[in-house]
This record gives structure tokens, C-alpha cells and sequence, in this order.
């Protein structure tokens, strides 16, 4: 270097980290996480740590645990007798030493619950989208992934980093789709990826009509059941079980963290699509494995919802007992025929504001939904009834949520 040279500026690396974070605050869209403890047994009972001298009882309208499964005594006990069985940990990654005897079993049962094959247990539902849809897409040459366009973050990230071509058609919108479908050369593979509950909105895709097309033009499927798989179907299988269309299905993808009350993710299909992705995903293959305390609660749970619909009904039951209360109230609920129930806000700030004086002054805990999560000027609460939460409980929320209404001068429902 010339010793006449301006040596370059360097970088105000704090500055720009602190900027990024202010633009959050900015936008009324930064993201505070809740310091609570649930109750064993007791849900949707909680203590809440967060600005307090020491733990308020709240009450918890926002879990993904719909059916409270994390509290179910089935489910402790047998992550209990695991725990002293084999311990902690599941001693490393599948190949390796984490392929235990609770991860076959757990695997032989999601498969059954979706008539298929076989089934592969992921560490989450996130993993399990990123790393299928990622490798199967690279498997097959020149695939092409037809994507609705509100899938969740983690297809999107298992579509970008397939390195294929991809083409979003409207969401639920079976017109638009054949449209990109037949613009298409029929030689080429064809994915249609889509989910069967959208969490947010709360509406469900028309599957049947999916597999129409995909028949039509030769794709295969791959259907996202995270927010349906323990909450619909007689056994708990999904829209896909309660619509009779599971064996139309390439891929079946589920999560274990939600209705089933504990953690992982998982897929389902015929032996070969499963041994593909078992052998030549990066993020199954390099991943410590679940440990098998999680799994003994899962497989637990799994089971008890195979054989037991009064959780599913008593969901249902609540999630449309708080619908009829909320629109009788003019408060501006969002017609769902789900268990999601979202209160259109329309502005974040006034979301994060209605949260706040939820929890900090009725001991209500529910989140607000803020972009990139929904579209911007689409903010909302939502809130996810489960069947341990009884019309008092429902008819104490509903008068907070007028009082904090006509507090702010919120606009109601038309």
C-alpha cells in the first residue's frame, strides 16, 4: 500500500447492530419474551416473573400445547420411567448413538397415525420442513417447487435453500396454481408444497383438490400438518385423516410440539422417500437426536390421542364458545371454521399496547402477531382455547378485551 493511501474507515459494528434494533422499536414490531413457569397440572395456569416483585398468577391464552398434552399425567409419568431407564441424553446423532429403541417405536407409530410407510423424527417441525423440502428438491434434477404463498418461514427456508426453481401460486387458490402448472414442461419434477391449517388466518386447505391437480400434472405433495395432527381425524391424523386423503399424500409433515404437547418435528410416506431423506439431509443426519425422555412423552402422547377424541372436543368446544363471545361483544374476531382465534388489531404498536395492559393489568398472557409473521396493517392477537379453559375464564377475557377497546378507542367490528 502507498504510504499516500487513506487507510479505509473501519466498521462501527455495535452501531450497527444497536440501528437494526432500533428499527424494530420503531416499527412497534420488537419482540419481548414473557418470563413465566406453567403449573403442573393445572393449565392454562401460569406465574409470570417478568416486572413483578416476585411470580403473579396469569392465565395463558396463546400456547401451541392445544390440548394442554404437556400437562397430561400419561405423558409425565412416561418421561419419568425413561428418564430413570436410560437418562438424559440420547448419547449423540442417529447414526452414531442416538437411535434408540423409544425413537423406532415413536417413528412406527406416527406412521401408522398417517397410514404410511414410514415415518423420520426431526429435533422440530422447523427442521423437518428445512431439511425435506430442501433435500428432496436437490434429489430430484430440475424440481421445481410450487409453494402457496403463506407457508411457513420454515418451508420457505427449506424451498430457498434447495436451490430450485419455485414458483408461489395464491394462497389456497387452485385456478392460479394450475395456471403455473401447466405452464410448465411436463417432463420436468413438480413439488406442491402447502400446509393444511394456516396458523394465523385459521382457514384450511383444500387437499383434495391439491391431489386433483397434482395427479393432473404429475407432482408429487408434501402437506404441512403442524397445526392439525392430534386436533382432527378420529385418531388425530389431521385434515388430511378427517378429509380421507392421507393416502393421496406424498409427504405428510408434523411437529410434536404442539397438539402433542412436547418437542420434535417428524415426516411420514412410503420407505423409500423416508430412507432418502434418513440418508442425504444434512439436518437429520448431523443433528444429535432427540433425547428419549422427549420421545417416551411424545410416543405417550401420540397414543393417548389415537384413542382419545374428548381433548379434541373439548378444543372445539371452547375455541367456538370464545368466537360467539367475542362477536356478540362486536370485538372484531376473524371468521376461522378452526381452533385459531385471531382479534384483527390492524397496527403493531396497538397489538404490543393491548398485550401489555392484558397481562399487566387482568393477568391475561396472550402475544401479539406482529409482521413478518402476518403482513404489515394485519396485526392481531390470537388466542387458542384449549379444553381446560371454561366459559368464566372465556367471559373475564371478553369483558377485558371491551374495556381495553373502548379504553384505546379501538375500532370495533363493522
Amino acid at each position: 500500500m502507498s504510504i499516500d493511501a487513506v487507510p479505509a474507515r473501519s466498521v462501527d459494528y455495535n452501531r450497527v447492530f444497536a440501528q437494526a434494533i432500533d428499527r424494530l422499536h420503531e416499527e412497534g414490531r420488537y419482540r419481548v419474551f414473557i418470563d413465566i413457569l406453567r403449573n403442573k397440572g393445572q393449565f392454562p395456569n401460569a406465574r409470570c416473573f417478568a416486572g413483578h416483585n416476585g411470580p403473579k398468577p396469569i392465565t395463558v391464552w396463546c400456547s401451541n400445547d392445544y390440548l394442554a398434552m404437556g400437562q397430561h399425567p400419561a405423558v409425565i409419568a412416561a418421561m419419568e420411567e425413561a428418564l430413570h431407564d436410560v437418562g438424559a441424553g440420547s448419547g449423540g446423532t442417529r447414526n452414531i448413538g442416538g437411535n434408540t429403541h423409544y425413537h423406532i417405536d415413536l417413528e412406527t407409530e406416527l406412521a401408522d397415525l398417517h397410514d404410511k410407510e414410514a415415518a423420520l423424527l426431526f429435533t422440530s417441525g422447523y427442521v423437518s420442513n428445512e431439511a425435506t423440502l430442501s433435500t428432496i428438491a436437490r434429489i430430484l434434477p430440475g424440481c421445481i417447487i410450487f409453494s402457496d404463498e403463506l407457508n411457513h418461514a420454515s418451508m420457505i427456508a427449506g424451498i430457498r435453500h434447495s436451490g430450485c426453481e419455485k414458483r408461489v401460486f395464491r394462497h389456497n387458490d387452485l385456478a392460479h396454481l394450475e395456471e403455473l402448472l401447466a405452464a410448465e414442461d411436463p417432463s420436468v419434477p413438480k413439488l406442491i408444497a402447502f400446509e393444511s391449517v394456516y396458523s394465523m388466518d385459521g382457514d384450511v386447505a383444500p387437499i383434495h383438490a391439491i391431489c386433483d391437480l397434482a395427479d393432473k400434472y404429475n407432482a408429487l405433495t408434501y402437506l404441512d400438518e403442524v397445526h392439525a395432527v392430534g386436533m382432527y381425524g378420529l385418531r388425530g391424523g389431521g385434515i388430511s385423516e378427517r378429509d380421507d386423503a392421507a393416502s393421496r399424500l406424498t409427504i405428510i409433515e408434523g411437529t410434536l410440539g404442539k397438539a402433542f404437547g412436547v418437542m420434535g418435528g417428524y415426516i411420514a410416506a412410503d420407505r423409500t422417500v423416508i430412507d432418502v431423506i434418513r440418508s442425504y439431509a444434512p439436518g437429520f443426519i448431523f443433528t444429535t437426536s432427540l433425547s428419549p425422555v422427549l420421545v417416551a412423552g411424545a410416543l405417550a402422547s401420540v397414543r393417548h390421542l389415537k384413542a382419545s377424541t374428548a381433548e379434541r372436543e373439548g378444543q372445539q368446544a371452547a375455541a367456538s364458545t370464545l368466537k360467539t363471545l367475542f362477536a356478540d361483544a362486536g370485538l372484531p374476531v376473524m371468521d376461522t371454521t378452526t381452533h385459531i382465534v385471531p382479534l384483527m388489531v390492524g397496527d403493531p404498536v396497538k397489538a404490543k399496547r393491548i398485550s401489555d395492559i392484558l397481562l399487566r393489568e387482568y393477568g391475561v398472557y396472550v402475544q401479539p402477531i406482529n409482521y413478518p409473521t402476518v403482513p404489515r396493517g394485519t396485526e392481531r392477537l390470537r388466542f387458542t382455547p384449549g379444553p381446560a379453559h371454561d366459559t368464566a375464564m372465556m367471559q373475564e377475557l371478553t369483558a377485558a378485551l371491551v374495556e381495553i377497546w373502548g379504553r384505546l378507542e379501538l375500532r370495533k367490528a363493522a
